[in-house]
């Protein structure tokens, strides 16, 4: 069985269907891309995937779990891990501290003590090269700075599948393509399964993704390895707004 399977799953508010008929799998190891236009429903699938909503529709089966009516506590214990597009750390605490309440309240959160949490925490600021500000306020980080330590502190969690929140959101080229190359790093030295939300950075998802989803309008597009999936005509079409026939004449 696959490490996340959504199948049908649907969402409404009200009389706006967010989330319309969603069925896919993420296996273990895998790097996804979930992409589309603004308002194409990608937010609310994660929050779907890791408990911040109940689906009204579908079941969701993480590990071999079914998860649909869980909490998102009970999933983050499962393993399953998130970062948000705009990091919101505890700005008082340090960032060492931080990193290791991922780790006192993850996976691994009933079995490690605070001591083996901070511990675990200098791993994790060693691998996101932070180890110069562990002991500093997180509040006062630069805002990629602050991405990093909410990564870190989603690998503390101990996750199985990690989803990513547009880590990569108002950086420029170079520095894209260093989170790139890290993201593919943790992937490799944690060996998990990572899904990223990206919503226009082509330079990212392709730079990352093996899969791509293409979501618009709240349902599944396309699902295809990268290159198809980039190049398909359906997705240019919602990336540009007109057919590629028009855009050849």
């Amino acid at each position: 069985m696959p490490l996340l399977r959504c199948l049908n799953v649907t969402k409404r508010f009200g009389g706006l269907v967010a989330v319309d008929d969603m069925t896919f799998d993420v296996h273990k190891g895998e790097m996804l891309a979930i992409v589309g236009p603004n308002g194409a429903g990608k937010t609310t699938m994660f929050n779907l995937i890791n408990g911040v909503f109940p689906a009204d529709e579908g079941p969701i089966w993480f590990d071999g779990v079914d998860v649909t009516r869980f909490p998102a506590f009970k999933r983050a214990h499962l393993g399953l891990g998130r970062t948000f597009q705009i990091p919101r750390p505890f700005a008082s605490a340090t960032v060492q501290e931080n990193i290791a309440i991922g780790g006192m309240f993850g996976a691994a959160g009933k079995e490690i003590s605070v001591d083996e949490a901070m511990e675990m925490a200098d791993q994790y600021i060693q691998l996101i090269g932070l180890k110069d500000h562990r002991d500093k306020p997180a509040g006062g980080l630069t805002p990629i700075e602050k991405k990093l330590v909410e990564i870190a502190r989603a690998l503390a969690m101990k996750p199985k599948l990690l989803l990513m929140d547009e880590a990569m959101a108002g950086m420029n080229p170079k520095d894209i393509d260093e989170m790139v190359a890290f993201i593919k790093q943790i992937r490799e030295t944690e060996n998990i399964a990572i899904v990223a939300m990206v919503e226009h950075i082509m330079r990212a998802v392709a730079g990352l993704a093996e899969r791509v989803i293409v979501m618009h309008q709240g349902a599944l597009l396309v699902d295809e390895p990268t290159r198809e999936a980039l190049t398909d005509p359906r997705v240019i079409e919602v990336y540009l707004g007109r057919p590629t026939e028009e855009m050849n004449a």
